[in-house]
């Protein structure tokens, strides 16, 4: 599973990432998580707002901060 966190790096972007690196403690398996922070590499996803959570390649979240509750759900549904 690809994880993607699309933003330029702001606070709300940091606490994104570090959600769901938590919430992937809790699943098995090899799962990447790329910081994507090229403005022109978040204008593909067609996201109006940063941050934003993509799963190998679908935009689930954007314009705010999920819990690692949310986001393990999330990726539950995606295994």
């Amino acid at each position: 599973m690809k994880i993607e966190i699309l933003g330029t790096g702001c606070d709300k972007c940091k606490k994104l990432k570090d959600a769901t690196m938590e919430a992937l403690s809790k699943l098995d398996g090899f799962h990447e998580v790329v910081s994507v922070d090229d403005i022109l590499e978040i204008l593909e996803y067609e996201v109006l707002q940063t941050p934003a959570l993509v799963v190998d390649g679908k935009v689930k979240s954007f314009g705010k901060v999920l819990s690692s509750s949310e986001i393990l759900k999330i990726l539950r549904e995606d295994e």
